[in-house]
Parts: structure tokens; C-alpha cells; sequence
């Protein structure tokens, strides 16, 4: 199911259009430039996946605080969005943060692209800035094999974070869609229907080629 959304986008941009921009630029700039929005059963899974830390909330594990679906933000990036979870540990007489990690789940394996560990990096670094900290690792959480992953912002994550945000922006600035490509991407894509990979890659039929006469 398809449905359109207002093309004008004011900053700050989402979290995880970081994500899309890396997985597809198509897929990013019909997103964010034509306002489209997707569903099939990828996106339906991915949705159950989230449903529990979905529901805001805390609770306390192992000397961890729990805390679900926490709002993110950065004036610095111009990021907004939430995180899935953030577990944060806390100065017994003060009450306040003194370390923290976010934790986003994700319906299946780990993919052969980054764009999950960037999409977590861009979330520690709207933490750092809201909590005042630096914030070194943070982990995935993939929900078909329930394993819980280890990733840590490590100056060449940050500085590729960094990077695709200003891709992103370059991009919608430039109010161009890139052309369609079929990809290994494409398998999944809740854009495929309108994206039309297929199209592309094969060659236009012509039901004859016309003579050429001289003048």
C-alpha cells in the first residue's frame, strides 16, 4: 500500500532516512522528494519486530537503565527521530547519565551494507549532544536470530555518518530522483512497485527497426 505524503520536508530530517540514503538513493529521494511511503511484508515484520520497544517506558536490567522509544535529537545535525532503546547508567547520588548506548532492533540478519551501523551512529551522536557524553559502542539487535550484535563508533564510522548526512542533504537540495538501477537491494523494497527496477535493466522492445531511405 501506497500513500503520499507532503513533499516539503522541513529539518530536521529523520533518523532513519540516513539508512535509506545509504541502502538506495532512489529509494531516499522518492521518499523524502516525492513523499512516498511504502508497506509489504518486510516492512509488517520489521514493525512486529518493534512493536514491544516501541511502547515508551524504562525498566532496569543487569545495572542497567531501560529506556524505550526515547526521543532523539541534534541542533548540530539537524536530526530528529527516536531511538529504539537506549540503555543508560546512572551516578547513585545525582541521578544523572554518566553512560549510555542505544540499541536498535532489526527483523533480520546482518546485511552485507553498513546503513544499520550508521543509522545507530547517527542516533549516539544526537545522544552525546543531548546527554553531554561520549557515547563509544552501541549494539543491533537482529530479531530472526536473536543475537544481539556489538558496534562501535570508532572515527571511521563517525566520519562515514557524517558523510552520507551531507549526501542526504546534497541530494534533496538537488530535487533530482537518481535513476532506477536494478540492485540486490531491490529484493524486499516496500518502493519496488513504483521504483520499477525491472524496467531499466531490460532493453526497451521494438516491434521493428525502421529502414533508413536516402534522400
Amino acid at each position: 500500500m501506497l500513500m503520499s505524503l507532503s513533499p516539503h520536508m522541513a529539518d530536521p530530517l529523520p533518523l532513519s532516512a540516513l539508512n535509506d540514503f545509504l541502502y538506495c538513493q532512489r529509494r531516499a529521494a522518492l521518499k523524502l522528494i516525492e513523499g512516498l511511503r511504502g508497506d509489504n511484508e518486510h516492512t509488517v515484520l520489521g514493525n512486529l519486530a518493534h512493536a514491544h520497544v516501541d511502547t515508551p517506558g524504562y525498566e532496569q536490567r543487569a545495572g542497567w537503565e531501560l529506556l524505550r522509544a526515547l526521543p532523539l535529537f541534534s541542533d548540530t545535525l539537524g536530526l530528529s527521530g527516536k531511538a529504539d532503546l537506549v540503555e543508560v547508567q546512572r551516578d547513585s547520588a545525582t541521578c544523572s547519565i554518566t553512560a549510555a548506548r542505544p540499541v536498535e532492533y532489526k527483523k533480520g540478519p546482518q546485511r552485507r551494507w553498513n546503513n544499520d551501523d550508521v543509522q545507530l551512529c547517527a542516533q549516539a551522536l544526537c545522544l552525546e549532544e543531548m546527554l553531554g557524553l561520549v557515547i563509544p559502542e552501541g549494539a543491533v539487535f537482529h530479531a530472526a536470530a536473536q543475537r544481539r550484535r556489538d558496534v562501535i563508533f570508532d572515527d571511521a564510522l563517525r566520519g562515514q555518518t557524517r558523510a552520507a548526512l551531507a549526501g542526504l542533504r546534497a541530494l534533496i537540495a538537488a530535487g533530482v530522483i537518481p535513476p532506477a538501477e536494478l540492485k540486490p537491494q531491490c529484493d524486499g523494497c516496500s518502493l519496488r512497485v513504483v521504483c520499477l527496477p525491472e524496467k531499466t535493466a531490460s532493453p526497451e522492445a521494438r516491434l521493428f527497426t525502421p529502414r533508413e531511405y536516402a534522400s
